[in-house]
């Protein structure tokens, strides 16, 4: 059974410092067989790097989108010099909004990818985590202009891999309360479309360190998943510190089988590749 992390940050992320380097010889120690990086790219509230700007690795505090051409060499190098340890795919996380999806069409033809995650990390430019997203809005509001966002991105953008934390704006409202009955015929149109489109989800481990009361997205959300009949799934940890990578990772395995499923998988070009359970 391949052990591997599909959701791992470094230092290109703007709230990581986690140097690249340590991140893959950290999951070599862990025992990872395959990670994936997926940095930061959120369009609409992060600028891009300018020529003329300085990456300070490991110490970089401007808040911007990664730095392309210093991440996809370093992706390279150490490609190669761990191809003997590690396998290491080359991936991003898509902060996407309706009207950021040029900018990301450019840019997911600029480089041959392995896997994107697809996440709902802001609306209208508005945050989740500074709580202006929300501001003004009743929960069931903000999951109605979530959800809608959600699908709107499914059925206009196609060159994602998986949607990431589905659920994820539940981790700025009420980690105690799961919506999920309030928004489920939302989620199944959303689910649908997924499947339609030969596309998956992800298992987030991250909702164990946020105190979130069920997993990330929900165990409600990941049986319907399995009901209409998904297959495609992932699994990580979302880390952005050492003592995240490779977190709870195979008793999310556990999770997923007990559920009903058969495979997770891992991804090379942008196809998933299926592993047994």
């Amino acid at each position: 059974m391949v052990y591997a992390d599909y959701h791992v940050h470094s230092d290109y992320s703007d709230d990581s410092w986690y140097l690249m380097e340590d991140v893959v010889k950290d999951a070599i120690q862990l025992g990872l067989e395959e990670i994936c990086f997926t940095d930061h790219v959120d369009y609409g509230v992060k600028p891009d790097w300018k020529p003329e700007e300085e990456f300070q690795a490991g110490e970089n505090k401007d808040v911007k989108n990664v730095h392309y051409e210093l991440y996809f060499s370093e992706l390279e190098k150490l490609s190669k010099k761990y191809e003997k340890n590690i396998t290491i795919k080359k991936g991003l996380e898509f902060g996407m909004q309706i009207h950021t999806i040029p900018q990301f069409e450019k840019l997911y033809q600029s480089q041959d990818f392995d896997f994107i995650l697809l996440s709902v990390h802001q609306i209208e430019n508005k945050e989740f985590w500074t709580g202006e997203f929300q501001k003004g809005h009743t929960h069931r509001e903000s999951y109605d202009r979530y959800y809608d966002e959600m699908y709107q991105l499914v059925t206009s953008y196609k060159e994602y891999s998986v949607l990431a934390h589905m659920d994820l704006v539940r981790r700025y409202l009420d980690k105690e309360v799961d919506m999920f009955e309030y928004s489920k015929d939302k989620i199944v149109k959303i689910l649908k479309k997924v499947i339609e489109d030969n596309k998956g989800i992800e298992i987030n481990t991250s909702s164990v360190r946020y105190g979130i009361n069920g997993l990330t997205p929900s165990i409600e959300i990941l049986k319907l998943y399995h009901e209409l009949g998904g297959k495609i799934i992932t699994i990580g940890s979302d880390s952005h510190k050492p003592e995240h990578l490779g977190f709870h990772i195979k008793e999310s395995k556990k999770i997923l089988k007990d559920i009903g499923y058969t495979h997770f998988c891992t991804f090379d070009k942008m196809k998933p590749i299926f592993h047994k359970l």
